[in-house]
């Protein structure tokens, strides 16, 4: 334990996502280290995350403005939305270069036991979305890319559910199965099972 403001700083660093008591006080000694105008620049990015961070209106990205780039693309393919948990996960998918319509951020999975349920999800949003289809585009396709855990899987069947009574609809879900360049012997059982159940013709 250390004193002072750098032990605080160190317990605030620690409560972020990945970072561990030891992350933190390398974080914190580096920091310490530095030129007073990084750290003012830190602070300076820090605050307009809190004050000017906005989402779109309409998918729950993050945003500059009222909708996000993605949003704002007329190239974009209005007939397929990606349902996905969190904006980091929309950059995840854009870096592949497959996807080419458009995405709805849920904000989280469904987790009863963490008090999280449909109300706390940007479900309703969704359903309103498919409702309110005002720019002449029927939504085809519902691509559900929630992650493959417990949480992600419940919640993927709570929207297919919630999906099935829209006519034309088509809902799926990312495949999941074997990474690029693994080896069998290592795959745990249920991955190896999700690549058996959805395996595909080679032609």
């Amino acid at each position: 334990m250390y004193e002072g403001p750098i032990q605080d700083l160190i317990d605030e660093l620690a409560k972020l996502p990945g970072l561990g008591p030891k992350g933190a006080q390398r974080i914190a000694f580096h920091l310490l280290s530095v030129e007073n105008k990084e750290i003012d620049r830190l602070i300076s990015a820090l605050g307009h995350v809190r004050d000017d961070v906005t989402f779109c209106v309409e998918c729950g990205n993050v945003a500059a403005n009222k909708l996000c780039r993605i949003c704002a693309d007329a190239r974009r393919d209005a007939t397929k939305i990606c349902v996905v948990e969190e904006p980091k996960d929309v950059q995840a998918i854009e870096r592949t270069k497959e996807f080419t319509g458009r995405y709805h951020v849920l904000g989280g999975a469904l987790d009863p036991l963490n008090g999280v349920g449909p109300d706390q999800l940007r479900i309703r949003e969704l359903l309103r979305r498919l409702a309110d289809q005002d720019d002449g585009v029927d939504v085809s396709e519902i691509i559900v890319a929630t992650d493959p855990n417990t949480e992600g899987e419940a919640t993927a069947t709570y929207l297919v559910r919630m999906l099935r009574d829209f006519p034309g609809l088509s809902v799926t879900r990312l495949a999941s199965g074997l990474p690029m360049g693994g080896d069998l012997e290592f795959a745990d059982e249920l991955t190896l099972g999700r690549a058996l159940s959805g395996r595909r013709v080679l032609s």
